[in-house]
């Protein structure tokens, strides 16, 4: 098992200050260029089994911007994350978040993989339960 340096651990959570700071102005074209492209997205469907799909940019920021009321500023995020180090250059990060927006107040559970470009850290898969309404079922093979 891969053991993260201080440093690294720092990193990430510097990563999701940077993250949640745009999130919390608003900016998801700045939240976008946090990620690679096509993203991963992994969730199910209420009811039913798990939905995987590939989003493009595009698709991403019309989600968030859904997701996050508008994506006006204004949003008030609390989080908890545990980075889960798989090797130097892949992290998965669990995180349980409170969100509130205009006075409504959310619970979330959710986890990310990011990965390690020349850039810095990415976030390329997203893993949330609920958000598959409308969307076919995952199929093996």
């Amino acid at each position: 098992m891969y053991q993260p340096s201080a440093e690294e651990l720092k990193s990430i959570e510097e990563w999701f200050a940077e993250y949640d700071a745009r999130a919390e102005r608003g900016e998801l074209d700045k939240l976008a260029d946090l990620g690679v492209f096509p993203m991963n997205v992994a969730t199910d469907v209420p009811g039913g089994h798990a939905a995987v799909r590939q989003w493009t940019r595009e698709e991403y920021l019309e989600a968030m911007k859904e997701a996050m009321g508008g994506g006006t500023a204004g949003l008030d995020l609390r989080s908890r994350r545990t980075p889960h180090f798989l090797s130097p250059n892949l992290v998965v990060v669990e995180t349980r978040a409170t969100m509130t927006i205009e006075g409504e107040e959310q619970e979330m559970h959710y986890a990310d993989l990011l990965v390690r470009t020349e850039d810095g850290w990415a976030f390329q898969t997203m893993i949330q339960g609920g958000w598959g309404y409308g969307w076919p079922a995952a199929r093996r093979g």
